[in-house]
């Protein structure tokens, strides 16, 4: 079995798809650096990033696939599920060995799958833009964290640096333990050695808030209850369009 490790990046995936066809080599499994895997009888392939390789492989899908196929297939990375390292690199054979282009193909499996996790992703990204709840600090810096399925902070920063360009912000990862911080000119991820805020509920202490946070947020809970249509309540519904696991970030349903 041949057994192909690479930079746990999508930089480094797109490497290791220069390096199988440069080598004339194709693996049995894919792992990344940060997965643990040991097996008795097979030969290990250890791929290092490269910027360069990885431009012609992105260039390369663009040219047979399209510009949209290519952001998919990075968005889908961000996915952290077990098989997408394994589903891009599949597109990638399928891609160079049809003659058409394969992206809307969807009687081939690895196409099929990869749409379906992209539409997970997706919907995750849009939760995250909807759902995000920032807190003033006594700093005048707003502050929100939560701990998304997917990776997708990184697809969801330009919306909040376009959208809040007038203030300085934090949002935070709590599950990757890492976020973003705009300081009125920039965006730069930044990570806390020590979470200012609560990991259960992305709380920040009560000493750590301006003089008008829990005012405000009284008056959003107000605002919410008041909106509410008894009669018309239909838990279900409210769960899908409003995930339970996203609750406890948000001020009006604690």
């Amino acid at each position: 079995m041949i057994i192909f490790r690479y930079e746990n990046s999508f930089e480094g995936l797109l490497t290791l798809v220069f390096e199988s066809y440069r080598l004339n080599l194709f693996p049995d499994k894919i792992v990344s650096d940060n997965e643990s895997q040991t097996m008795i009888f097979s030969d290990t392939v250890s791929i290092v990033a490269d910027e360069r390789k990885a431009e012609r492989v992105w260039k390369k899908i663009i040219e047979k696939s399209s510009k949209e196929s290519a952001n998919m297939l990075q968005i889908v990375f961000l996915s952290e599920h077990p098989e997408a390292s394994g589903l891009i690199y599949d597109f990638c054979r399928l891609m160079v060995e049809k003659p058409y282009n394969i992206e809307t193909d969807f009687s081939l499996e690895p196409v099929l799958k990869l749409s379906r996790l992209f539409n997970k992703v997706a919907a995750e990204t849009a939760r995250v833009r909807m759902f995000t709840r920032f807190q003033e600090t006594s700093e005048n810096t707003y502050y929100a964290s939560f701990s998304p399925k997917y990776n997708v902070l990184p697809l969801c920063i330009q919306h909040f640096t376009d959208r809040f360009a007038d203030q300085e912000w934090i949002i935070y990862d709590l599950k990757r333990n890492y976020g973003f911080y705009y300081n009125l000119i920039e965006t730069v991820r930044i990570t806390f050695e020590e979470l200012p805020a609560n990991p259960e509920n992305g709380q920040i202490p009560e000493s750590s808030k301006s003089a008008d946070e829990q005012h405000f947020q009284k008056l959003w809970k107000k605002y919410y209850d008041s909106i509410s249509i008894v009669q018309r309540k239909n838990y279900r519904l409210h769960r899908q369009r409003l995930p339970k696991r996203f609750w406890k970030y948000l001020p009006e349903k604690n």
